[in-house]
């Protein structure tokens, strides 16, 4: 006999609830069925909690966690003994962490101390689900001491909860009604200089979004370097600036890939360098918080044949794939806020105009083709922009590129009703996204597109 929720939830009855326990008891499929059924709102005046206490002795602890989470759904602390014992005996984790939750959902004064106990266990994740329960009773002086001694905790999930808790000087502060302000000066802004120096100028929290592809290592004319630890610093100064001008909880998208150096001769082997992931920790050292990485994939006829040489001798070590593949870094500036709040600054209208409506990437594999450009060597995808500044910003925000190229980011964040600033070091560049912006004409709330030298901008911003 196999059994289906909505049959129990439908045919179940005190009278056949404990003839069911004992039948399905050795098949855990049909028992997991029955425990989930009877977690159903509708079911709680059939439900029996007494029906269900021996299976916390059974095998499988997917089983013993929905008797947990039944039990903690009775919010008494009638079964607490019951549940401290799990918590502390338990041999599977997600069946001690729904104890502790449980018993953390009595709100009860007598819990206290054996929460507090919780928060010395070597599992993180129980600690975390002691000071769920532990938050209920922040009138407690002792409560509260307990918690703060947290603060140098090895982990740093709970570190990061009792900093955002108890620690946190802006934590009371629900609005910044600058969050959505934008410097006049800085819409639709592209300069040329060097970004580092241009930064120097912007004033801290201005930017709503940077998505940018910085210059290759060594692999292009336009980003010849002295050593690679000299481009990581280089690097390493710009998203810091970049962090110090970007908008609380606000993001940054890195496209990158790993880069390979020719081989002086054929004595030598070529050097291939792993940017993203050197650069991955530099950005969350100095406050950016990962939160995704995205594949672009491209496709195989349009990247440099790797292969070829192992096609031909197939020999065991030879083997090197073609790169059809890099990498969109997601990350955002460290905030104790949550997600939310970013949201709520904007008006109810702005948030409407700005839904991705229709279909939208679901995976964190993006199938798009490169494009190329008879003047600039490597230049975004309309597309991709289009996506980034569509999931990552909203209608009227600020999209920063510190690496402007041919202009693409900025002419797709006008395109889509946001306002650009770019830097461009290389004049020709420069010069090519002011040809290409004239095509495009004033789009977005008619704000002219302004085009400056280093010069120019620091007297403006002065």
């Amino acid at each position: 006999m196999n059994l289906t929720r909505n049959a129990i939830v439908h045919n179940l009855n005190k009278s056949n609830l404990s003839q069911l326990i004992n039948i399905h008891k050795d098949n855990v499929g049909d028992l997991l069925c029955l425990l989930e059924a009877c977690s159903s709102q509708s079911l709680k005046n059939v439900v029996n909690i007494t029906d269900f206490l021996f299976l916390t002795y059974h095998d499988n602890a997917k089983v013993r966690y929905q008797i947990v989470k039944l039990i903690g759904r009775e919010k008494t602390t009638t079964y607490y003994n019951l549940l401290a014992n799990i918590a502390q005996n338990d041999k599977s984790s997600l069946v001690r962490r729904e104890a502790v939750s449980s018993i953390g959902r009595m709100k009860d004064d007598k819990t206290i101390p054996f929460l507090v106990n919780m928060l010395k266990d070597a599992d993180p994740n129980i600690v975390c689900q002691a000071i769920r329960g532990l938050l209920v009773f922040k009138n407690n002086d002792y409560v509260i001491d307990e918690l703060k001694k947290l603060i140098n905790h090895e982990n740093e999930t709970i570190r990061l909860t009792i900093k955002k808790e108890f620690f946190s000087d802006n934590k009371h502060n629900p609005t910044n009604f600058n969050h959505i302000y934008i410097d006049d000066r800085l819409k639709n802004v592209t300069i040329n200089g060097d970004v580092i120096e241009v930064l120097k100028y912007i004033p801290n929290d201005t930017i709503h979004l940077t998505f940018t592809s910085p210059p290759y290592y060594n692999a292009r004319d336009y980003s010849i370097y002295t050593s690679y630890e000299a481009y990581l610093e280089f690097l390493k100064t710009v998203f810091f600036e970049t962090l110090r001008v970007t908008k609380e909880g606000r993001f940054l998208i890195v496209n990158t890939s790993p880069v390979i150096v020719p081989r002086i001769s054929r004595a030598h082997s070529s050097k291939r360098y792993p940017i993203p992931f050197d650069l991955n920790h530099i950005l969350t050292e100095m406050g950016w918080d990962f939160i995704d990485d995205i594949i672009w994939l491209k496709p195989e006829y349009s990247v440099k044949n790797r292969v070829g040489g192992f096609q031909q001798h197939r020999k065991p070590l030879g083997y090197k794939p073609n790169a059809v593949t890099e990498y969109l870094m997601v990350y955002r500036k460290h905030t104790d806020k949550l997600l939310d709040w970013n949201i709520h600054q904007y008006p109810h209208e702005t948030v409407n105009d700005s839904l991705v409506v229709g279909n939208f990437e679901t995976s964190n594999v993006w199938q798009i083709c490169p494009k190329s450009d008879k003047v600039h060597s490597a230049i975004f995808p309309p597309e991709l922009c289009q996506r980034i500044i569509k999931y990552y910003s909203y209608v009227g925000d600020l999209v920063f590129d510190p690496f402007g190229g041919s202009g693409t980011c900025g002419r797709v964040a006008r395109s889509l009703n946001r306002f650009s600033l770019m830097t461009e070091l290389n004049s020709d560049y420069f010069d090519y996204i002011k040809l290409l912006d004239k095509k495009e004409g004033k789009i977005f709330n008619q704000i002219e597109n302004k085009y400056y030298t280093i010069k120019d901008f620091k007297k403006i911003m002065l």
